[in-house]
């Protein structure tokens, strides 16, 4: 009797976690990506993408403004960069184009048709993203790569990571394909781990790549090899390519770089026409 009223306690104060928890699993999503019925799907997609006069709160924190009369258009195959300091908003364009958001005002749209009548699931479908700490699973590398798409074969597996400059290291590894790669990629060095990575988002030949901080978290020479597979991929695909980085190297041979500070685009050119700008937020 005496341990009974000890447990009684933890289940209540259980219970009463758990009716907290289940009430947020049961909230229903404001943007619903496994409705399937609901939306266009368009027969294909050319990768034209186009914020206009977009405005961004987090629905948590209102009083922060994200993006202030945020207008860009990148054309289809284009390689567009955005850079500036941490939290001006370079990555918020991709949650609002993928629809994890929606702005507060204005409109993203893709090939021309405003995102908010697209399919969800559709428009996700069409979108690969490689961020900075990718999560490899206790598998082979190949069943890594195929998660990125459906009924992978060997071959496509294979042609994604010739792209991705990962093929040849992993033929050096005892059993190829099949290596196992532990749990969260520990037998990969970090390098390896990004572009395993980034075959397993181009396998299933997405329309738009959006690189988050892909290379960020490497040393010096793993960032060069990486970097040489995303120069690589950018100049044999006609994938619209989203690059999000610090790194002047990685986004220096961008078509187009985007400077934003506090939520407003204030520069925009090549690598070199940003150089020009006398005291600019990139030259600087």
């Amino acid at each position: 009797l005496a341990q009974i009223s000890p447990n009684v306690t933890a289940v209540s104060k259980a219970a009463g976690a758990a009716e907290e928890l289940f009430t947020i699993l049961d909230t229903a999503s404001a943007i619903d990506a496994e409705k399937e019925d609901e939306g266009i799907i368009p027969e294909k997609c050319e990768g034209k993408i186009e914020a206009a006069d977009v405005n961004f709160t987090y629905p948590s924190r209102p009083d922060a403004q994200i993006l202030r009369d945020y207008n860009v258009t990148i054309e289809p195959g284009q390689t567009v960069a955005f850079a500036g300091a941490s939290g001006g908003g370079k990555s918020t364009l991709i949650g609002l184009i993928e629809r994890f958001y929606d702005p507060t005002s204005g409109t993203i749209y893709l090939d021309g048709r405003d995102v908010k009548t697209l399919n969800v699931k559709w428009l996700r479908s069409q979108i690969g993203m490689v961020s900075q700490e990718p999560v490899l699973f206790a598998t082979t590398i190949f069943e890594n790569i195929a998660m990125g798409g459906n009924n992978v074969t060997r071959e496509e597996a294979i042609e994604a990571c010739k792209l991705s400059n990962a093929h040849n290291f992993i033929m050096s590894l005892p059993e190829n394909y099949d290596t196992l790669v532990g749990e969260k990629g520990v037998s990969l060095s970090g390098g390896q781990k990004q572009r395993v990575a980034i075959a397993r988002a181009i396998v299933r030949k997405p329309n738009i790549l959006v690189l988050d901080e892909a290379t960020s978290a490497l040393d010096n020479e793993s960032e060069k090899i990486v970097q040489a597979a995303l120069n690589n991929l950018m100049a044999t695909t006609n994938m619209t390519t989203l690059v999000i980085a610090h790194r002047l190297s990685t986004i220096r041979n961008a078509d187009k770089i985007v400077v934003l500070n506090e939520g407003h685009i204030v520069e925009s050119g090549t690598h070199d026409e940003l150089l020009q700008i006398e005291h600019g937020i990139y030259q600087n």
